[in-house]
């Protein structure tokens, strides 16, 4: 007595589902030479969040068992309205960006936020947090209503630079984010953890779900801006977040190193062919002042900043230097009293392109 069982994700229709289940089952009958009246079928239904699990459990942890798996990386391909043949309905792992679909998450039904921009990294430790962090505090400055969401789940930093040791809360609506001392919104693993220092040792497909957890679970205030930790690299965490939250733009953040700016090359193209707007990057650690006469030296080699910006055909947002007070201020969760103004006339354009 065969059975046949399907998990897709949600959007069909009861008839759709009526004709995938006639169509299968007559197939097995003919293939196994059995009584219809013998064949079951049942149908599930998954959320893309849902889904990104179901596909691990079921395709990546039974690879031995499958009889047909994916000859090409899973993607999303409309023509004509009129999906192709290659589409899988595995959103999450596709970096297409076909027309006909929407694949942005609504944040949570209280929660009112304009503007969302994401601070990448084609690779770790360049100061993509700092960076957040920074923008964060300037917006904030600004008279801005800012907000930040720590999307770098194995690695969140952003609670002890804002000097943040209390828990998130919640009600029966949802979860409600910590309040920084100047009033910026943050969401962070570490305020969700018992203990700060408790590895997060999850796979990719969970860590994306509980990003996205923090923008439809999360009850965020009016924000007018929200920044976005990403985790670095160009992986399925970072695809996930340009797919599911409706990034204004992105800001990448590298160091002077040439190796450095080959990587940023990856992260540039990977908004690019997601048609997220780069808005500009962000040279960390790129010099370093002398206290006792000033002289500037670059650390890392002369900065390569301006050079990669009009390659890219992007803007040279900021140079960071290697700076004792802010470094002291990051430490010691006092970033907000940082008195530094690297992002200023960044943000002065920003406002100003956003009233044109």
């Amino acid at each position: 007595m065969p059975h046949i069982g399907i998990k897709m994700l949600k959007g069909r229709t009861p008839e759709q589902k009526e004709k995938l289940s006639v169509a299968l089952v007559k197939t097995l009958v003919e293939q196994l030479g059995c009584s219809e009246s013998h064949v079951s079928c049942t149908i599930e239904d998954f959320t893309a969040q849902e889904w990104q699990e179901i596909f691990e459990q079921e395709v990546t942890e039974k690879s031995e068992k499958l009889y047909k798996n994916l000859s090409t990386t899973p993607k999303i391909c409309y023509k004509e309205k009129r999906m192709s043949e290659e589409c899988t309905h595995e959103c999450g792992s596709c970096s297409e960006n076909c027309s006909e679909r929407d694949m942005h998450k609504k944040p949570h039904e209280l929660s009112n936020i304009k503007r969302v921009i994401g601070v990448v990294s084609g690779k770790g430790g360049v100061g993509k947090s700092l960076t957040t962090a920074l923008l964060a505090v300037t917006a904030q400055r600004n008279g801005l209503r800012t907000a930040v969401m720590d999307a770098d789940i194995t690695g969140p930093s952003i609670p002890k630079m804002f000097g943040i040791s209390e828990k998130a809360s919640g009600t029966e609506m949802g979860i409600l984010p910590v309040i920084s001392k100047t009033g910026v919104e943050i969401m962070s693993m570490n305020v969700l953890l018992d203990n700060d220092c408790d590895p997060v040792i999850w796979r990719g497909p969970v860590i994306a779900g509980t990003v996205l957890q923090f923008w439809t679970d999360v009850i965020w205030n009016d924000v007018d801006y929200m920044f976005v930790d990403m985790p670095p690299g160009t992986g399925d965490v970072p695809l996930s977040v340009y797919q599911s939250l409706p990034l204004d733009g992105i800001v990448v953040v590298t160091t002077p190193q040439e190796l450095v700016s080959m990587i940023v090359k990856k992260a540039v193209n990977m908004a690019e062919k997601m048609n997220i707007p780069v808005l500009g990057i962000v040279e960390n650690m790129s010099y370093v002042k002398c206290p006792d006469c000033g002289k500037v030296i670059e650390i890392f080699g002369k900065s390569r900043a301006d050079a990669l910006a009009k390659e890219l055909g992007v803007e040279n947002v900021a140079k960071i230097p290697f700076d004792n007070a802010l470094t002291t201020c990051s430490d010691r969760g006092l970033i907000e009293l940082f008195e530094g103004d690297y992002f200023q006339s960044f943000f002065e354009k920003l406002e100003k392109s956003v009233g044109e």
